[in-house]
């Protein structure tokens, strides 16, 4: 079996007894949430097609709030929810009215960023006697945009990520996913049909080779290039992995803070970068930290696991709400980069500019397809 669901939640949630919608929501601390969300629409996922959405539209599936509740919202065809429902699937006759075991429903989503697949959940906040039977999750890797239609021809390789497993209403139903594949595309299955209110993708970003190649220079640590934000000293306020997402901060919340210390220490992030690079310079954005951004700033790298941190940027005064650009005197070689802020504060952005080296080059194209051509476990696809 390909995935482990941890923990199990099945059957129907309460009725809706009003007060907090979330009172009574089954959820649980799933150890994969520690990687970035690759169905993020900051990243460019997207969903792309879906068989039916009589009730709600698939693209609720990856709005990045959580699910909201509104007992009186009702429309035309019936109650409004925030999430991807589809209507009651019927049998073929008033013999047999009820829905084979092949029926099912589908999406189609494309990743923001295609990459290794940890783990997925499957969130049916508030649907509780609506919600689907069962689910199973598919995926795929084809190269470029592929429209729906290609994506369903019969050429394209699907492989099981979720088998078919019952799932609970008003529930986050989490399953691991141990395949070491690239994928660029999901397909999700609801068993017969229902509502499902988020997806969540959890994973590392495996990009191209050869388009990073043609880029030349580019951001090292950015999240849509394999980078990756691996520990910080502080999350109080907000994810160190905001600090590697796509484009500027929008707002406060949209960087990476941490608490006031009232000691005399100083807080950090370590980073992967996508593969041993050469970095060559460094831009460090302050956007919307205005009374709370860092008084300074270092950066450091090391080229290994067990290697020692070399400074690149000493200490260097920061202002609020700024971006801040150095260039280096000389290419810093590194496969692990480290922010240091001092003494507390915040950042919204850490840009890593510069290229693989020989060697990165080879790990990636060797991560991005881990097989020799021709054998099983290379799912590329044939035109």
């Amino acid at each position: 079996m390909y995935v482990t669901a941890i923990p199990s939640f099945t059957g129907d949630a309460n009725p809706y007894g009003g007060g907090d919608p979330y009172a009574d929501y089954r959820t649980a601390d799933f150890p994969f949430t520690q990687y970035a969300n690759l169905a993020a629409r900051t990243l460019g996922a997207g969903v792309i097609a879906a068989n039916d959405e009589f009730f709600a539209q698939r693209e609720n599936l990856l709005m990045p709030e959580r699910a909201e509740f509104d007992p009186e919202h009702f429309g035309h065809k019936g109650k409004i929810m925030d999430g991807w429902e589809t209507r009651r699937r019927r049998g073929a006759s008033a013999e047999h009215p009820w829905p084979t075991a092949e029926y099912h429903d589908w999406a189609l989503v494309r990743l923001g960023a295609p990459g290794v697949i940890r783990g997925i959940v499957v969130d049916t906040a508030h649907f509780r006697g609506n919600y689907p039977q069962a689910v199973s999750v598919e995926g795929t890797s084809v190269a470029g945009s592929p429209a729906p239609e290609e994506l369903l021809g019969d050429d394209v390789k699907w492989t099981t990520l979720v088998p078919r497993t019952p799932v609970g209403g008003h529930a986050a139903n989490g399953f691991e996913v141990s395949l070491e594949q690239r994928f660029t595309h999901l397909r999700v299955n609801q068993h017969p049909d229902g509502g499902i209110a988020r997806l969540r993708v959890y994973g590392e970003v495996v990009p191209d080779p050869a388009w990073l190649e043609v880029l030349g220079t580019f951001d090292v640590v950015a999240l849509e290039n394999g980078g990756q934000a691996e520990d910080a000293s502080n999350l109080f306020y907000s994810p160190a992995s905001n600090t590697i997402q796509p484009g500027r901060s929008r707002k406060m919340d949209d960087g990476w803070e941490t608490r006031r210390r009232r000691d005399r220490g100083n807080d950090w992030i370590r980073y992967r970068l996508v593969a041993q690079s050469q970095i060559r310079a460094i831009e460090i954005d302050t956007a919307y930290l205005k009374g709370n951004s860092a008084g300074w700033a270092s950066v450091s790298v090391r080229d290994g696991e067990d290697c020692d941190w070399r400074e690149i940027l000493p200490r260097t005064r920061l202002q609020p709400d700024t971006n801040h650009r150095f260039v280096l005197p000389a290419p810093a070689v590194g496969t692990h980069a480290r922010v240091d802020i001092f003494p507390d504060g915040g950042i919204s952005r850490l840009r890593l500019f510069g290229s693989l080296t020989e060697a990165g080059a080879a790990v990636l194209s060797a991560r991005r397809c881990p097989c020799r051509p021709g054998l099983a476990g290379c799912r590329r696809r044939s035109r």
